[in-house]
């Protein structure tokens, strides 16, 4: 009772009148090993109620604290230990016992037992040439047969001696026959060395052998026989990554949110203040190169704690139980350095809707399930948060993804045109620049590109400054690099006939003018008719003059006619339809399809959706999600689309048949054209085009007109050659 008196004077509970008569009456005391530290000391009530026996007040200093942990004796580690000891034991006595058994019976292979009637017949017959007395009232006889034979390869007979007999007749007739006979001499052996030697020797050895190669498995598979199931996460501590927030650009919106995070891990008072909760966990979504992985690094340079970083596939092993067994582990290593972060890369491996339509797989359910038991168990108070990054969020298990679990969903999108100048000047930045270098130019070049396609396009330009004996990138090393991780690199051992060179020229100047004489397109930057590793024998391509997150209609209808504006060209000319246009009419065919299913731009169809992304940040592949009848009229449609388009494209070549001539004959002859170079041709036509239709009103251009129209280039040759 004074002890209870003390406690109460000297450490006073908020709000609370407590009557120590009341509890010494309804309350057993017991004093928490634990409260002995500094700190306000609590009194709290056990919840449990018996009416058998008094409620239990314990005494601690931790608010949060229901009741004490009661000391086990060696704790759960120490009983594993002791486990596996007693296991280890018990196999190597099995192994001695075999050991043993086995000894016996080798040393047995070469006696036969004899009956002693037997051992007098051959001692009466002649044929025995030694004999020896055993201790243990035991005969071994050698045959003179046996003796002959080499020593490796001679049998031995026994037989026992017959109790209360005198051996000196046996000695007698055993001189009588000229027969050797000795006694063996028992050997004085401590019976305490022959126990050592013969049951604990063999134990030790074999501890010592099992436990060599459970330190082999341990290491081969993440934690052997007693350790499979520890985690295999990989521990950064401060800034031991190497990449901050300063070598990631273009995700601005994504690196605020993970900021809040790691500012809420360091300040947590200021958010707190007011009512506010760390998120328990963050879901990094987006296409592959985007650097959600390059976030999560930075964020492990950022934070200066203890930073988990783990694969999806590493929870998953052949065994059932050790993927859940490497969450626990997880979770228990991050709760004892909190505040900390946890970082699953790929979490779809582990994180997928558990349908059992088509049978599930017990080991990856039980992963799920125990990642979601360890996220809803640990407090966020605590300052424990997991990351988690995947390309595939609509595959995921929907108890995965709901609110109080990953409470955000940070999208690491493709860079726009600003993302991608910055990341292009994270990347050069250890990279010598030549002066003529415009990073803008090929920000805006590199449309739709992501993070690691931009670092892949500045290395190579890199090693090509490299292969040609300069010290500096050029523009035009960046240049070519970008048509490299496009379209390969140059085939200079490839040589195509005059005929084949003819058609993919004329094939791909028909590309070029489908978009260069009409609007809404973009603008063509190159033309070439030089056969590249990716498998095209040429390529025109366009570079857009801005970006654009909408196209209308009539645009998507002009790139239509542009991508089938190849086909039309062989046509026309030689009348003939080659395999060189496979990946235009895909790609046509894929953008009309498109148009009719998800864009609602047919007519037929109006706004009808008939088809959904099922996979938007992979392939960006579609489900059709109507009837069949209805999806056979979809194909229809887009035939009639790509048709129309395919005629239109037919007709613009047609009207212009000169230009296309002259213009394919240039690009034949420097095979490799700019687009500036196919302008030069386009203005001559039109200006050639609209003199006739001034004579024809009464008017003509004026002078300062007439000198902005281009002249063709001198070197060109004309249509007649």
């Amino acid at each position: 009772m004074k002890m209870i008196q003390h406690i109460l004077y000297q450490f006073r509970v908020p709000d609370t009148t407590i009557n120590p008569q009341e509890i010494h009456r309804k309350f057993t005391v017991r004093k928490n090993p634990d409260s002995c530290k500094t700190g306000a000391l609590v009194l709290r009530c056990s919840k449990r109620k018996s009416p058998n026996r008094k409620q239990v007040l314990y005494l601690s200093n931790d608010p949060n604290r229901r009741k004490p942990n009661k000391p086990r004796p060696g704790g759960d580690d120490e009983n594993k230990k002791a486990r596996r000891i007693v296991i280890l034991i018990v196999a190597a006595l099995i192994a001695t016992l075999l050991i043993n058994s086995l000894y016996t019976t080798i040393s047995n292979a070469y006696l036969t037992e004899i009956t002693y009637t037997e051992f007098k017949e051959l001692l009466t017959s002649g044929k025995i040439s030694e004999v020896e007395f055993q201790s243990d009232d035991r005969i071994v006889i050698l045959t003179k047969e046996e003796a002959e034979r080499p020593k490796s390869q001679q049998r031995f007979y026994y037989t026992g001696l017959i109790p209360n007999q005198e051996t000196t007749d046996l000695t007698k007739q055993l001189e009588a026959a000229g027969v050797k006979y000795n006694r063996a001499l028992p050997e004085e052996v401590s019976p305490i060395v022959t126990f050592l030697v013969t049951w604990v020797l063999p134990v030790v050895f074999m501890y010592a052998l099992f436990s060599l190669l459970m330190r082999g498995m341990t290491k081969k598979m993440g934690g052997g026989l007693g350790g499979i199931g520890e985690s295999k996460a990989k521990v950064y501590m401060e800034k031991q990554t190497g990449v901050t927030f300063a070598d990631v650009a273009g995700q601005d919106e994504a690196k605020e949110s993970l900021v809040e995070i790691i500012d809420f891990l360091h300040n947590p008072q200021k958010y707190t203040a007011i009512g506010a909760k760390l998120p328990k966990g963050a879901l990094l979504v987006g296409s592959p190169g985007t650097g959600k992985t390059l976030l999560a690094k930075a964020v492990a340079g950022e934070a200066n704690v203890p930073f988990f970083s783990i694969s999806g596939s590493d929870f998953v092993e052949m065994f059932v139980g050790v993927g859940a067994s490497r969450v626990r582990d997880l979770f228990q290593q991050a709760a004892k350095v909190a505040p900390a972060i946890i970082f699953i890369d790929e979490i779809d491996a582990i994180g997928r809707t558990r349908d059992s339509k088509f049978g599930g797989n017990d080991e990856r359910e039980q992963t799920l399930n125990q990642l979601l038991a360890e996220i809803d168990g640990f407090d966020s108070s605590k300052g424990v948060v997991i990351l988690a990054a995947t390309n595939r969020p609509e595959i995921l298990d929907k108890a995965l993804l709901r609110a109080g679990r990953f409470d955000r969903r940070i999208i690491v999108d493709r860079p726009n045109l600003q993302g991608r100048y910055q990341t292009l000047r994270v990347h050069t930045k250890n990279i010598k620049l030549a002066e003529d270098v415009d990073l803008h130019k090929i920000a805006q070049a590199t449309a739709g590109a992501v993070g690691a396609d931009l670092a892949n396009l500045v290395n190579e330009a890199a090693l090509r400054a490299v292969r040609q004996g300069r010290k500096a990138v050029n523009q035009q090393d960046l240049l070519a690099s970008f048509e490299v991780v496009i379209a390969g690199t140059e085939k200079k051992g490839t040589v195509l006939t005059d005929m084949e060179k003819r058609i993919v020229s004329y094939h791909e100047v028909g590309h070029a003018l489908v978009a260069a004489l009409q609007k809404h397109t973009q603008p063509v930057s190159k033309i070439t008719i030089v056969p590249h590793t990716s498998g095209a024998l040429g390529y025109t391509m366009q570079t857009p003059e801005e970006e654009k997150f909408l196209s209308s209609r009539e645009e998507l209808l002009v790139e239509l006619q542009t991508l089938l504006g190849g086909r039309a060209a062989e046509q026309i000319v030689f009348g003939i339809a080659t395999t060189g246009a496979s990946n235009d009419i895909e790609r046509a065919t894929e953008l009309a399809r498109k148009m009719v299913t998800q864009y609602g731009m047919s007519e037929k169809f109006g706004l009808m959706a008939l088809s959904t992304v099922s996979n938007p940040y992979l392939d960006g592949s579609t489900m059709m999600n109507c009837a069949d009848e209805t999806a056979f009229a979809a194909d229809s449609e887009i035939q009639k689309l790509l048709e129309s388009c395919f005629e239109k494209a037919k007709a613009i070549l047609r009207e212009h048949r000169e230009l296309l001539d002259e213009v394919a004959l240039y690009l034949l002859q420097k095979e490799t054209i700019t687009g500036d170079e196919l302008m030069t041709y386009v203005n001559a036509e039109k200006g050639r085009l609209e003199a006739p239709a001034a004579q024809e009103t009464g008017s003509e251009p004026d002078a300062e007109t007439a000198s902005e129209q281009p002249e063709a280039p001198s070197d060109a040759p004309s249509a007649d050659a």
